[in-house]
């Protein structure tokens, strides 16, 4: 599979994916959340035979779906019922939290919280995958985190929201 990228000014960006079968998709990420899919011909990358669109929770819905988050083995009911609960969320962290210039380690998200950082989208741009312990947050600073439902609402409130 090949992939390429492409800002689109105004708009948001453009990712092309020409996949092993030599077919095209495109995908329009539009700068307020709307996601634009074009399918392409696999002998003629010009001729669009489907499109659709999706807003921000359909995209992410859907990509769960196609990256194996949401599908629930029914094989194997361990692993079943360990999948149920795991979700994945994007959180801001707030000016005035606890998170705010402080580690992951500092705030016990993995031992108090059974709580994983997947990644960090810092307020600049830049984006830390697979954070080590030691990563640094700061307001403004996004975080993909994943968990149970119930730990991850936990975490979020008692860390990442401003204290009143």
């Amino acid at each position: 599979m090949r992939m390429r990228e492409s800002d689109l000014p105004g708009i948001g960006r453009k990712v092309e994916i020409f996949t092993r079968d030599a077919e095209k998709i495109t995908i329009i990420l539009h700068e307020n959340g709307m996601r634009e899919l074009y399918h392409f011909h696999e002998h003629d990358d010009e001729e669009c035979v489907s499109s659709m669109c999706f807003d921000d929770d359909e995209a992410r819905q859907i990509s769960a779906i196609l990256g194996g988050v949401a599908y629930k083995p029914k094989a194997i009911e361990t692993v079943e019922a360990a999948i149920d609960e795991l979700t994945i969320e994007w959180f801001k962290i707030e000016a005035g939290s606890a998170a705010a210039q402080q580690t992951i380690s500092c705030l016990g998200i993995g031992e108090h919280y059974g709580v994983t950082v997947i990644g960090v989208v810092k307020k600049d741009g830049d984006k830390i995958l697979n954070p080590v312990s030691e990563t640094m947050m700061n307001e403004g600073d996004t975080l993909v985190i994943s968990g149970e439902r119930k730990e991850l609402r936990r975490l979020i409130q008692e860390k990442l929201t401003a204290s009143e």
